[in-house]
């Protein structure tokens, strides 16, 4: 096995943690000049916010995809299925898509949202036996078939997107930090191995390095971590046709999205395998055999050797360990039957234990990417001076929280706990150990 190649991939799709000892406490939000003169112009969309739910039972529908019928514009729910979208005032005559595998899509009006938040229900979709008993002979066939077919699935000219993008760090169950950011991806066509650039358009942060606790905990990569979950932009960031044999694979099941039957293809590193690999799911368009969804972990059962691919560096006298990581990353398809990154995720949680100490500390660590909008582009990728570095961590690029507005007509991911009640108690943190 080819195990500096094997570190490689795994390490690209690690959130990258740093911990280091503080001298100081980190100091509250603050609004910069710029944003405090930031006029907002909310002439221009018609705020549209509702949730989407499971029509039988009532259970929220995550990470569902919302976008205006015709256009490039879209978000996703966030886990507890809220969702909010800005439509231009020149588009509200457009019906609003919201689709979920495994459910019938679901067209709904603007007026629909008029008298405030509105519940999407969606049916579940049953899936006739006579399609569930049809199932690809060889598994291990039907990702080649998928790998193959990569060029013809997915856009081969090069885009630009606008995206929102939210990290935020726990300490226990208390934020300790939250940093939120609309940035410009420039993506090369998937034909093209070229890495993507990312480019910062506005952020905001708010962080509470306790001082009383002496660690500092950071994510080096941020953005560029998100895009790299496009696993079909570099299969080789998960598998390509020479890390299949490492995997097992099986059909495990078959559903639809929209109008389309989708395979359930499941698969897990061998047992033979020792570097720590991945498990999880593929979702894959029978007809195209386009991966449209991806869910999986990554194994870590050998504690110490995820955390060399985690833990960028630590302080003396502390032990820290990865105890999970896991990745969503959700392809849309265009009019032209092309599909494209759409929405990713990965959570991290990270165990911290002192020597002479009793107990652990436990950090959970989440970041996100939707994008919002997008076209084919003619224009260069952006210049080095533009770009954010591919080890940047995201809380030193960007500064301050303003007012409600402060996004003006940009897509975001609804949070989910209230923004102002996350700020409060780090305020209310930090404020103690000043006092």
């Amino acid at each position: 096995m080819k195990t500096n190649k094997l570190n490689l991939r795994t390490m690209v799709l690690s959130m990258v943690a740093i911990f280091a000892m503080l001298t100081t406490a980190s100091p509250a939000f603050a609004i910069s000049p710029e944003e405090e003169e930031q006029q907002i112009d909310t002439l221009n969309y018609v705020l549209l916010r509702g949730s989407v739910e499971d029509q039988d039972n009532g259970d929220p529908l995550a990470f569902a995809t919302v976008a205006i019928e015709g256009s490039n514009i879209a978000t996703v729910s966030n886990s507890k299925g809220n969702f909010s979208l800005k439509v231009p005032k020149d588009m509200t005559n457009e019906k609003i898509r919201i689709s979920f595998i495994g459910y019938e899509k679901q067209y709904v009006p603007v007026s629909a949202f008029r008298n405030g938040r509105h519940t999407v229900e969606l049916k579940m979709i049953t899936v006739p036996l006579v399609e569930v008993s049809v199932f690809p002979s060889d598994p291990n066939l039907l990702i080649r078939a998928v790998l193959n077919r990569r060029d013809e699935n997915y856009l081969t000219e090069p885009t630009k997107m606008t995206a929102f993008y939210r990290e935020t760090i726990k300490k226990g169950w208390s934020y300790v930090s939250l940093s939120e950011a609309v940035v410009e991806v420039y993506k090369h066509s998937y034909e093209n191995p070229r890495e993507d650039r990312v480019k910062l358009e506005i952020g905001r942060k708010s962080t509470d390095y306790d001082k009383l606790d002496t660690l500092a905990f950071k994510l080096q990569g941020g953005p560029y971590t998100a895009t790299m979950l496009d696993i079909m932009k570099d299969p080789y960031l998960l598998f390509d046709h020479e890390m299949i044999d490492y995997y097992n694979f099986k059909i495990s099941n078959i559903t639809r999205i929209e109008d389309r039957t989708i395979y359930i293809l499941s698969f897990e590193q061998k047992p033979n395998v020792r570097i720590p690999l991945f498990y999880g799911k593929l979702y894959i368009d029978t007809q195209n055999l386009a991966v449209t969804r991806a869910i999986f972990n990554m194994n870590t059962e050998d504690r110490d050797e995820v955390a060399r691919m985690f833990i960028r560096k630590k302080p003396f006298g502390a032990r820290v360990f990865p105890t999970e990581a896991s990745y969503i990353v959700n392809y849309r398809q265009n009019e032209d039957g092309k599909w494209y990154f759409g929405y990713s995720r990965g959570q991290a949680s990270f165990r911290v234990k002192w020597r002479r100490k009793l107990f652990n500390t436990n950090y959970h660590t989440t970041l996100e990417m939707a994008v919002t909008d997008w076209d084919v582009t003619e224009d260069k990728p952006f210049r080095g001076s533009d770009r954010l570095k591919i080890n940047a961590i995201m809380e030193d690029e960007v500064s301050g929280f303003s007012d409600p507005d402060f996004w003006g007509d940009y897509n975001v991911i609804e949070p989910e706990q209230p923004i102002e009640s996350i700020i409060k108690k780090i305020n209310r943190t930090l404020s103690k150990v000043e006092d």
